[in-house]
């Protein structure tokens, strides 16, 4: 018997490391269909649904330098997916707006995967799923926190989140 199969921390720490591969092997591969990296097209979703963004909010949401966020727009640009705008309150500023007219078509990519989650939560009865709907929310949270202090300059200087750039970007 493993360690993991008698401490619900090693258990924890297994099915999170297993989830987490299995979420990113499945965005490379919609990325992929679209001519992007993985964190490039879950960057796109979070300018769908928090945008228009500032690089600098990108940055703060993704825990990636200003320097690669620069270039995370500029290949999503390049695309057609987002485009850079004044901001309406300080025309100083830009903003990251995605382009919805050139959004992609990801139908094929998510409706399987849309069914067969929406059959697994169907065997879950509510106290089951109000369970669920916890840990998945705190992790989600822990995540968020995680990617944040990954970004953060360390005693160097030097952030290393997604293996990009210094501090100095």
């Amino acid at each position: 018997m493993s360690d993991a199969d008698t401490d619900p921390a090693a258990t924890g720490a297994e099915l999170g490391w297993r989830l987490s591969t299995a979420v990113v092997l499945f965005h490379e591969a919609v990325g992929q269909r679209l001519g992007l990296r993985a964190l490039d097209h879950r960057a796109l979703g979070l300018i769908e649904r928090e945008g228009p963004l500032t690089a600098g909010a990108l940055a703060e949401l993704t825990g990636l330098t200003p320097g690669a966020v620069t270039g995370l727009v500029d290949r999503l640009s390049r695309l057609g997916y987002v485009r850079r705008v004044p901001d309406p309150a300080d025309r100083r500023r830009v903003l990251v707006s995605a382009d919805t007219e050139a959004r992609p078509d990801l139908a094929d990519a998510f409706t399987g995967l849309s069914r067969a989650m929406g059959d697994l939560v169907a065997k879950y009865d509510d106290t089951e799923l109000a369970a669920i709907t916890d840990y998945v929310t705190n992790t989600i949270d822990i995540l968020y926190a995680q990617t944040r202090r990954l970004g953060a300059p360390g005693p160097t200087g030097r952030t290393t989140p997604h293996g990009e750039g210094t501090g100095a970007d």
